[in-house]
């Protein structure tokens, strides 16, 4: 019970710092989901109309995807110096992932809807915006809520390479040996990420609902 008064005291008197900072986990946390969804999108499109290439870039992503993220940021650090930049593009190698897996596995997973159009003439164009995404946007969505959860939870992370978010929180919390700070910082960020998960299951189903595919 006073562990919770202290959380609760703390929340109160340095509420101003805290919402700077969650604004800036959001910041930091939606750039990286925004341009790592964009690139799987695009990279899972690709392999699905060029299979050799399939193998390769997911052995890739994969690899990408096994490296601690404190290393990954490591890495980083020489190239791209400290900061949110940094902390982004990890957080960016990290979402690639889960986007071009599902992106690819739904893609494919459309295939005798598509030998029906090719018979009737559509172009790949035409089969690609009009059956394939569609048919496949609950998968693409199901990797997309994997992937913001996971960049929410990373992110934070981010405050040892000097970028900012909740992590700082938990970071100073940390080093002063404040527990009660530290556990403001971790529930907020799982908080933001139970938020997310549920809001983005929320959309997979309805569109899994109006495609006609069930969860299983």
């Amino acid at each position: 019970m006073e562990f919770l008064q202290k959380v609760i005291q703390l929340y109160a008197e340095r509420k101003e710092w805290f919402l700077d900072l969650f604004a800036a986990h959001v910041g930091l946390a939606l750039t990286a989901a925004v341009s790592a969804g964009i690139i799987g999108l695009l990279l899972g499109i690709f392999i699905s109309e060029h299979k050799k290439a399939a193998g390769p870039v997911l052995t890739i992503a994969n690899i990408g995807y096994t490296i601690p993220a404190i290393s990954l940021l490591g890495m980083l650090i020489p190239v791209l110096g400290i900061g949110d930049k940094t902390a982004i593009t990890a957080l960016t190698i990290y979402g690639i992932m889960p986007m071009v897996r599902n992106t690819y596995a739904g893609i494919t997973g459309v295939g005798e809807v598509v030998a029906a159009a090719e018979g009737m003439g559509s172009t790949r164009f035409q089969i690609m915006t009009k059956i394939k995404l569609p048919l496949a946007a609950g998968v693409i969505i199901a990797g997309v809520r994997n992937m913001v959860v996971m960049t929410i939870s990373v992110s934070a992370i981010a405050s040892f390479i000097g970028a900012g978010g909740l992590g700082v929180a938990i970071y100073r919390g940390i080093t002063i040996y404040d527990s009660a700070m530290t556990f403001c910082g971790s529930f907020l960020i799982a908080l933001l990420a139970i938020v997310s998960d549920l809001l983005l299951g929320l959309l997979e189903r309805k569109v899994k609902k109006k495609t006609g595919i069930k969860n299983r």
